[in-house]
């Protein structure tokens, strides 16, 4: 498969402070790639540099194989969806879709024509006269999208699509946005903090962290396989637990004795990292397969889910489980004395310099 967009050791520095870092990555025809990662680790800009509003300090950026450092940003044939929105409020819907187009040169005559056609893309041609104060947030989101695809870019590029939008609007707005994407072929680059819009809008996510790339890989890819403990840390909210290997099956934490699922040849530092989700607990001394025994501190129903924490040592743990159906589990009382036991397949443990160690059985 050709490559529609390709970042090769990208970097930008202001005066010392390296806010991008050598990034390299590939986005493939009509893939939706998302640069996921907190606030400050580099995305938004990584995503100006490839749209031209930020010059970078090092690397480069091709676009069908060509570079594009050298083009301004009207040239690089790139649609973008700000965070704002940034509509126009004294224009009605369509004049807002029209005015990229107009901008490129495109005739009159062709322009409403394409006006139509990209706002019955978004479902919002029977909105083509109303002004943006007169749609809802999603409505708003959806004219962003369709003037920016009106002047058919090369790629699309989204900052935080849907971080204007309240909660309840997100996940239709991300369906809808991932849905056109998919249905057209769009080549897209998308930046969030937000692991649940990564994870559902996304081909392949690009996560960073202090202008580094920390994985690249599908959504399985980072939650079940985490390259480093921040990757699991961020993707999935593991468990970290600081310990240190006293023997190939025995984490040393704060003193508490944890017997590992799996046998590793490293001793010393080690972090272990295991999903809420993935861990089990029974009352203490009645499970055949316990890891360690901790005390309830804390039981909390959340409506799907129960969520409960395990203090062991100087560590805690937070378990989540279904709270009804056959999956259902006991909802401990604080203080109750509780065995924990986990998978071989579901725990994770770390070296001390963040390499991910192999288990033997």
């Amino acid at each position: 498969m050709s490559v529609a967009v390709s970042v090769s050791d990208l970097s930008k520095h202001y005066g010392s402070e390296q806010a991008v870092d050598r990034m390299s990555f590939d986005v493939n025809p009509g893939e939706m790639i998302a640069l996921l990662g907190p606030s400050g680790c580099g995305k938004t800009t990584t995503l100006r540099m490839i749209a031209g509003f930020v010059e970078a300090s090092g690397g480069d950026i091709l676009l069908d194989g060509r570079s594009i450092l050298a083009l301004p940003t009207h040239r690089r044939n790139m649609g973008v969806v700000f965070q704002s929105y940034a509509l126009f409020p004294h224009l009605t819907v369509a004049k807002n879709v029209a005015f990229g187009l107009e901008m490129h040169g495109v005739p009159k005559t062709d322009r409403a024509a394409r006006v139509m056609d990209v706002l019955k893309l978004v479902k919002l041609e029977g909105f083509a006269e109303r002004y943006p104060k007169q749609l809802s947030g999603g409505q708003q989101q959806r004219v962003a999208i369709a003037r920016a695809l009106a002047t058919h870019p090369r790629l699309l590029l989204l900052d935080e699509p849907l971080s204007n939008l309240d909660a309840a609007l997100r996940s239709d707005v991300a369906r809808d946005i991932r849905m056109l994407q998919k249905s057209h072929g769009l080549t897209a680059l998308m930046v969030t903090h937000d692991q649940s819009e990564a994870m559902a809008m996304a081909d392949r996510l690009v996560v960073m962290r202090a202008g580094r790339i920390e994985q690249i890989g599908t959504q399985e890819d980072v939650y079940e396989r985490p390259a480093t403990p921040f990757v699991a840390g961020f993707i999935g909210h593991s468990n970290l637990v600081q310990g240190r290997l006293s023997d190939a099956g025995t984490l040393d934490c704060g003193g508490v004795q944890v017997a590992l699922a799996g046998r590793y040849e490293a001793r010393g530092a080690v972090t272990l990292a295991l999903k809420p989700e993935r861990i089990v607990l029974t009352p203490a001394g009645t499970g055949g397969d316990e890891r360690v025994c901790g005390r309830i501190e804390l039981a909390t129903y959340l409506g799907t889910t129960v969520e409960q924490i395990v203090r062991l040592g100087d560590a805690r743990l937070v378990i989540r489980s279904p709270s009804s159906g056959p999956a259902a589990t006991r909802r401990f009382a604080e203080g109750d004395l509780v065995g924990v036991s986990w998978a071989i397949g579901d725990e994770r443990v770390f070296s001390e310099d963040d390499r991910p160690l192999s288990a033997g059985h």
